[in-house]
């Protein structure tokens, strides 16, 4: 029984410290400039990768904005979506 409790523990540090992706999703609510200074100042991007992402997500329906683990993306999703915006992390 001890054993399949440590196992559970292992597989759900192992969940935590997965790499996922923080997705941002298009709207028609939010402007171009609005989601680039966004993303400049949570996800720590440079203008150009901003732009990039903001046209995808414009274009595509979706982007994924940042990689990462859950516990280093939870915190932008939030900050993100505080901000009117739509993003999970996946």
């Amino acid at each position: 029984m001890a054993a399949k409790h440590a196992e559970q523990e292992i597989e759900k540090s192992s969940d935590v410290s997965k790499e996922r992706h923080l997705v941002l999703y298009n709207d028609d609510v939010n402007t171009f400039d609005f989601v680039i200074e966004s993303l400049i100042e949570i996800c720590h991007h440079e203008r150009v990768q901003a732009e990039q992402c903001s046209v995808i997500v414009h274009n595509n329906g979706r982007c994924s904005v940042k990689d990462g683990t859950v516990k280093d993306l939870r915190p932008m999703c939030k900050a993100l979506v505080q901000r009117g915006l739509t993003a999970e992390v996946e």
